[in-house]
Order: C-alpha cells, then sequence, then structure tokens
C-alpha cells in the first residue's frame, strides 16, 4: 500500500506541475497581448515585432 501512496504523490506532483507551468504560460500570453496592443498604439515597430515574436514562440512551444 505505501508504493501506491508513493506513486500517486508524484504523479500529484507532476500534475500539480503541469497546471502551474501553463498558468504561467497563459499569464504571459495575456500580458503579450496586452502589451502589443499598446506598441501598436504607440507606433513601437520594434516593440511590436520583439512581442509578436516572444507570443508566437510561446504558441509554438504549447503545440
Amino acid at each position: 500500500m505505501g508504493n501506491m501512496s508513493i506513486i500517486y504523490e508524484a504523479l500529484l506532483d507532476l500534475h500539480a506541475e503541469v497546471v502551474i507551468k501553463e498558468s504561467i504560460r497563459k499569464f504571459r500570453e495575456v500580458n503579450l497581448y496586452k502589451e502589443i496592443d499598446d506598441a501598436l498604439q504607440n507606433g513601437d515597430e520594434d516593440l511590436f515585432i520583439k512581442l509578436t515574436n516572444e507570443l508566437k514562440t510561446i504558441n509554438e512551444s504549447s503545440a
């Protein structure tokens, strides 16, 4: 019975890690959209390109 408990705890830890990483990724994605909008409004083409490239990288890594 102790072995099952260890395996169950390991699976819970792994699941928690996945949830946390996805939450951080989603948080950054939402903030990037806001920053991209600001860059567009301010006419900052360099920042816009930098942020959209970061967004593209984040989206590719989650696929």
